[in-house]
Order: structure tokens, then C-alpha cells, then sequence
């Protein structure tokens, strides 16, 4: 999905960056769109059922799943996301846990979907787990969906923005050094760039097949500076500079829509990976 070269987290700043999330879990909620339906029915052509979220956040892919699975456990190690989801998607089972620790019984559901989350997991320990609780033949999904860069009206505003001219070149727009700065390293953003389900040899799942769906969604310019304060490099910058990089999109946004209430189709990605625990 981008052409730089990826640069390893830091196991330090991988952590901070996946816990970041909770101190925003309404935001989250209201302005994070989930995966489509179609990814789902794609890593599960028939409905199955026990399934796990695994890193759930709000529930995004527990709403779809609890229309595909008779039962379903969201597994969400920060309370703040797991409280919404729990008041949003009763129906299903939401509990404490990590991909690599996870407090359900072996060979006890048929899939589980990480939904822009497998990531942020440690993956040989994670593919352990998930193959303890998947019964044989089980599916592990995993989904990473969001904003299309290569789409034409992402890249306009990441070159409006400053993101894409470097030395200053910010497509007009009066921003300070550091907020540029900013907007340079989210576009080499290891977590947008690396987006695969890899398994080493030795575990207990087949080869990964893999799918990309993409689509169009009308957002006004509040919707999408609300979904570009849901990232976590967003979430962790400085207080002061995150206002200001929220304030100048909020201002050239509206300059570019009219009226508060006029939408742009953007364009949506999603990368779709699923692989089979072996029987």
C-alpha cells in the first residue's frame, strides 16, 4: 500500500502505541469504520458457530460477526475500549485477554478474526494461542482496513497537507516544522505499511491466501478529521501539536468541501488474509 521502505516499532514504542487506544474509546467508536461484511464472508464462506474478535477495540467486527456465528467472544485487553464494546454489541461475550493469552478452553471455537489488530501481537506466541483455542480445520482471519493512500483523494490531502513534499513544500498550507515532521513519519508509518499474515514454519496452519477489497465511502470534513484523530501516532502526539495538525486539516478541509455538510468519496482498502489450522 506504500511505497517506503518499513521501519521495525520498537518493542517499547509497539506497546505504547497499542494501548493508546482506550484513553479515545468513544472517539474511536464514532468515527473508526469497521471492515465490510464481505471480508468476513470471504475468511468464512459459511456461518460457523463459535468465533473470537481478537483485539476487538469497540466491536467494529463484533457487530458483523454476531450475524455469522452463533456465539461470539470479543477478546480486548484494555477495559475503556472493552466498556464500549460491551454496551454497543451485547451480544456477545466480551473478556480480558491478548492474542497470546486468551481465556477460552483448546479446540473450543472454529474461528478467530483480528480486525486492524495483528499488528500489534506478538506473532509466534499469538499463532500458538490462536491454534490452542481453534478446533481443527479452524480459521484464523485477520483484516487490516482503512483509508485507500493510493486512492486520489487521499493523496491530495496527504500532499496538502505537507506529508508528501518534504523540505517544506506542504501544499500551501502554514504548517509548523514539527507537525510536518510528524506528517512525514505517519506517511512511513511501519503499522500502514506492513499488513501481512505470515506464518513461519513449525505452527500448526497452512500457507495464508490473501484478498484485497476496496470500496467508497461519503465523509464530510468533520467525519474525516475525526478518523485521522483515531491513529495512534494522532493519539500520542504532544497535546499542543496534535490541536494544531487537527485544526489546520478541520480548516483546509472545509476550504475544500464548502459546506459543512458537502462529502468526498474516499476511497476504502481492505487486506484480507486467512490461514487453516491444520486438521
Amino acid at each position: 500500500m506504500a511505497d517506503a521502505e518499513p521501519v521495525s516499532l520498537s518493542p517499547e514504542t509497539k506497546a505504547q502505541r497499542a494501548a493508546c487506544f482506550g484513553g479515545v474509546a468513544a472517539h474511536y467508536e464514532r468515527y473508526r469504520p469497521g471492515p465490510p461484511m464481505d471480508a468476513v464472508r470471504w475468511i468464512l464462506p459459511t456461518p460457523v458457530h463459535a468465533a473470537v474478535d481478537l483485539g476487538a477495540g469497540t466491536g467494529a467486527l463484533s457487530r458483523l460477526l454476531v450475524e455469522w456465528a452463533d456465539e461470539v467472544f470479543a477478546v480486548e485487553p484494555d477495559d475503556r475500549m472493552r466498556a464500549v464494546l460491551s454496551d454497543n454489541v451485547p451480544r456477545v461475550t466480551a473478556v480480558a485477554g491478548r492474542a497470546e493469552s486468551m481465556p477460552l478452553p483448546d479446540a473450543s471455537v472454529n474461528a478467530v478474526l483480528a480486525s486492524s489488530s495483528w499488528h500489534w501481537v506478538d506473532p509466534v506466541p499469538a499463532l500458538r494461542e490462536v491454534g490452542r483455542v481453534l478446533v481443527p480445520g479452524g480459521t484464523l482471519g485477520a483484516v487490516w482496513s482503512g483509508p485507500d493512500r493510493e486512492s486520489p483523494f487521499l493523496a491530495q490531502a496527504a500532499s496538502m497537507l505537507g506529508g508528501s513534499g518534504g523540505g517544506g513544500g506542504g501544499g500551501g498550507l502554514d504548517l509548523d516544522d514539527d507537525v510536518r515532521e510528524e506528517l512525514t513519519r505517519a506517511l512511513n508509518d511501519p503499522v500502514a505499511i506492513v499488513q501481512t499474515l505470515e506464518i513461519p514454519l513449525g505452527l500448526p496452519f497452512d500457507q495464508p491466501e490473501h484478498t484485497v477489497l476496496q470500496w467508497d465511502a461519503p465523509l464530510n470534513a468533520d467525519d474525516l478529521v475525526g478518523l485521522l484523530g483515531t491513529f495512534s501516532w494522532v493519539i500520542l502526539m504532544r497535546e499542543e501539536a496534535r490541536n494544531r495538525l487537527l485544526e489546520t486539516a478541520r480548516r483546509a478541509l472545509h476550504d475544500m468541501l464548502g459546506a459543512a455538510d458537502n462529502t468526498v468519496e474516499v476511497g476504502f482498502r481492505a487486506d484480507v488474509w486467512k490461514a487453516n489450522r491444520h486438521s
